[in-house]
């Protein structure tokens, strides 16, 4: 990732962060946890979650992806990012769109949310009916749009 974090952030504040992570030409999907006290309970999600302190939209990114997947943000190429209304309480969050080299799927070291990880083509997490719908449709307009590479 470049040096220049968020230009477009501006100290607004934001609930939390999450990434489309393209590995290769496959995303990077979790399992959630299936449990009745969170929202989309064992559903397809991405990594990502709630910010803590003062944290900018990348780092809460950055932290998140370590604990989840133990994999180092700063090692993807940032594609895409953009702020949203939350979709499970108010506030605003952001959505990122990154990518890993192939192959980086064997530095994944899984954290203790969620039930486990796959690869999968977008397509597929795009048509899945047990994905978190929030992030289908995110991914559906970076990819319908003119940011997105023509290989996917």
């Amino acid at each position: 990732m470049t040096a220049s974090y968020s230009p477009d952030w501006r100290g607004e504040s934001f609930d939390g962060a999450k990434a489309a992570l393209f590995i290769g030409d496959r995303l990077m999907v979790i399992r959630r946890d299936d449990r009745p006290d969170i929202p989309y309970p064992g559903a397809l999600d991405f990594p990502g979650g709630g910010r803590e302190g003062r944290e900018t939209p990348e780092q809460t990114l950055a932290r998140e992806m370590h604990e989840e997947v133990g994999l180092d943000m700063g090692e993807a190429a940032l594609l895409w990012r953009r702020p949203f209304d939350s979709a499970t309480r108010p506030g605003r969050v952001w959505f990122f769109v990154m990518r890993m080299q192939a192959g980086a799927e064997a530095r994944i070291v899984f954290g203790d949310e969620g039930q486990g990880w796959s690869l999968m083509p977008p397509a597929r997490f795009l048509a899945a009916t047990d994905a978190v719908p929030s992030l289908q449709a995110r991914l559906r307009l970076w990819m319908e749009g003119p940011d997105a590479p023509e290989l996917l």
